[in-house]
């Protein structure tokens, strides 16, 4: 049977499961394409709400409001991992296609999942194990040392659900809170990476360069494009790794593995079955961004090239900043905007539309170059003044 087109353009429409910022530049993407973005929002007021055309309001764990919104969609994804499983088997057996199907995308929900999938097919990660009592835990760390690395198997995002545990009574605590939990060592890590991957139905696959992610308080706060200093043996062997577990896991769209280096290779961290922070800098920065690239693969449209568009390309989260405070006196958003384009007009703006609060992602900006240390700085400094409204004085205009 073929696949449900729009009856008034003649492409595809793509239901997207969720309404923040990674809805919203799915959208732009789409609309470069032709192609119908469809929105599940919990809020009218949610950043992809705000400007797509066709917008739904439901719950993702609600299966009547997931019924209806596949009806008639060309393919249903997703912006986050939190829908039912159950639930996305129910829309594969009522016909609907679902991509990542659910048995992939699993994998990107429970931590468990991953770890035992990891380990039969013999892939790096650090060592784990699921715990169910404080002694369990004391186990672990007896052979792994403590502090031990304790995880929610589901939920977490953002850092939230990580959990860094010097003892056995705060391992008591967390798990009388949350019941079953993973355990991981505490890995000596050089830094973070991440190697992103899309894969179509009929399994082309397209690379992107690997980036390094620098955390701050569990948030992503910079990508840099290509990661600084790697090696091309071990950027090779992130690629191939990510193209390994997409083919296996027969994952469909955008994957992104989270890695740790370390001093002797790389270790899976986790998985995102999306499009994913670490690949914003692809929207100026690559030829297809990411989230072109994601709509493509699930699609089943040939792919793009990934190829980058500059040297250096550094992506800087906006994280609300003193900007977000109820008392703030500063110049407001506009102003800020406006100062923003003046100081650095060679800087991308990508602002989601959210209000601000301390600590949420506002927006990212882009920059690019020829040299990283220069384009870091500029990044850097954009960011900074949009979230807390100072001026490096690198960057400051000379006085009259």
């Amino acid at each position: 049977m073929a696949a449900p087109l729009d009856a008034r353009t003649g492409t595809p429409v793509v239901a997207m499961v969720g309404g923040g910022q990674l809805s919203r530049m799915t959208h732009q993407a789409a609309i470069a394409l032709g192609q119908t973005l469809r929105v599940l929002a919990v809020d009218p007021a949610e950043s992809a709400a705000l400007v797509a055309g066709d917008v739904r309001i439901g719950e993702h764990t609600d299966l009547a409001a997931l019924t209806a919104f596949a009806t008639g969609a060309t393919v249903v994804t997703f912006d986050h991992e939190h829908v039912p499983t159950e639930h996305l088997e129910v829309l594969l057996a009522a016909g609907h296609r679902v991509a990542p199907g659910p048995s992939a995308l699993v994998h990107a929900q429970d931590k468990l999942v991953l770890r035992r999938a990891l380990a039969e097919a013999g892939e790096p990660q650090p060592a784990w194990a699921e715990v169910n009592s404080p002694a369990d835990v004391a186990a672990f760390a007896d052979e792994r040392g403590w502090p031990v690395i304790l995880k929610t198997p589901r939920g977490g995002y953002d850092g939230k659900g990580v959990f860094v545990v010097p003892d056995e009574a705060t391992a008591a605590d967390l798990l009388d809170r949350n019941g079953t939990l993973l355990a991981e060592q505490r890995v000596s890590m050089v830094r973070e990476l991440a190697a992103q991957v899309a894969r179509s139905p009929f399994g082309q696959v397209a690379v992107y360069p690997v980036v390094e992610t620098v955390q701050r308080d569990g948030v992503c706060n910079e990508a840099l494009a290509p990661a600084p200093g790697l090696s091309e043996e071990r950027a090779t062997a992130a690629q191939e790794l990510a193209v390994r577990i997409a083919d296996r896991l027969g994952v469909v769209g955008m994957l992104a593995v989270e890695l740790f280096e370390t001093a002797d290779g790389i270790l899976v961290n986790e998985l995102a079955m999306r499009p994913h922070n670490s690949g914003h800098w692809t929207i100026d920065g690559a030829v297809t961004s990411q989230f072109e690239q994601h709509l493509r693969a699930v699609l089943d449209y040939p792919l793009g090239s990934t190829a980058m568009t500059a040297p250096v390309v550094v992506m800087a989260n906006v994280l609300g900043g003193d900007a977000a405070a109820e008392d703030w006196a500063g110049p407001d958003l506009d102003e800020r905007i406006h100062h923003f384009m003046a100081h650095w007009p060679d800087v991308k703006l990508h602002w989601y539309g959210k209000g601000e609060r301390r600590g949420r992602k506002l927006g990212h900006v882009t920059a690019r170059g020829e040299h990283l240390d220069e384009v870091r700085l500029r990044a850097r400094a954009a960011a900074r003044y949009l979230a807390d409204g100072v001026i490096d004085p690198a960057f400051a205009f000379a006085p009259e």
